[in-house]
């Protein structure tokens, strides 16, 4: 029966809703929400690139952050605005692959670049006097790169693998971007192996992220804690705060998705979980870092003057 399926080259996204009076309102939530990612994000990167003072691996970092975070977003919201509005929800095999692809690059170089930020900290608070030279200009460089490269090869095993699924069953995806997982329900080839894979991937990858980031928090924490000044303190706790506030939301929802036991089996929570990192999440973060950040603040002061 399988032989004589036709095979799918193309998708059907369900979106968010089916109800047709919410598309409209929820486009312009959406749109709004996109224009202030790339706005804040973008924003951020040209502000860390125009001011000689913010050209420091921590600011540097967060720079990169903001980049894989307009990524993702880009990967995602636009395809989703434009099937607000149209009832042609149709999207090719090959543009759905590529949808997945750089989504899930920009996802995992930022676990990456999460734990390399705290790790950039626990050197800044924890030994001051070696910062320069265990944090240096080449080293930052070669750490963003790495992050990036592993990002993008994680993503081609899983595209790759993807490439060998036939798809017969059906073509229609109820959610509102490609997602992985649901890739798999509607796959005809026995997707097992597939599934382990990504299981073993971001298990391993989430996990090591998380756990640098943990040791590294730990150990910072530490170090404040045996500080006298309370001025000392107060810095070194709002400097951190944001990032774990921001690592908190990320690797949250991304848990809660990929690693929990019978991760697909509630289709609404899933699609909250994957509105959240997709969209909400980069959106979010530009805010985080610059509204408690002294020094991006004052940054901005200097530029709004000139």
């Amino acid at each position: 029966m399988e032989r004589n399926q036709t095979l799918v080259t193309e998708f059907v996204l369900t979106g968010l809703t089916d109800h047709p009076r919410l598309q409209v309102l929820l486009f312009l939530v959406f749109f709004i929400i996109y224009l202030m990612t790339m706005v804040g994000n973008l924003g951020l990167i040209a502000l860390i690139w125009k001011d000689p003072h913010l050209h420091t691996p921590m600011y540097l970092f967060l720079g990169s952050l903001a980049f894989a975070d307009a990524c993702a977003s880009s990967s995602v919201t636009p395809k989703m605005l434009i099937n607000f509005l149209s009832k042609d929800h149709k999207t090719f095999l090959v543009e759905c692959f590529t949808q997945f692809y750089f989504f899930g690059s920009s996802a995992t170089t930022e676990c990456f670049l999460l734990s390399v930020m705290a790790y950039d900290r626990y050197v800044a608070i924890c030994n001051p006097l070696l910062y320069p030279v265990m944090m240096s200009s080449n080293l930052c460089m070669q750490c963003i790169h790495v992050s990036y490269i592993v990002g993008f090869l994680h993503s081609a095993i899983h595209v790759g693998l993807l490439v060998r699924l036939n798809f017969c069953r059906s073509n229609i995806i109820h959610y509102f971007y490609c997602e992985i997982l649901q890739l798999f329900k509607i796959s005809c080839t026995d997707p097992t192996i597939n599934v382990l894979l990504v299981l073993i991937f971001s298990a391993f990858i989430q996990g090591f992220t998380f756990i640098t980031i943990i040791i590294s928090y730990f150990c910072v924490l530490l170090a404040i804690l045996k500080t006298k000044s309370e001025k000392g303190r107060s810095k070194a706790f709002s400097t951190c705060s944001s990032h774990l506030l921001s690592v908190s939301l990320f690797y949250g929802t991304l848990f809660l998705m990929y690693v929990r036991p019978g991760s697909g089996s509630g289709e609404n929570n899933d699609k909250m979980y994957s509105l959240f990192y997709t969209i909400i999440i980069p959106f979010l973060n530009p805010f985080i870092y610059s509204l408690r950040n002294k020094e991006v603040l004052s940054a901005l002061r200097r530029k709004i003057k000139k």
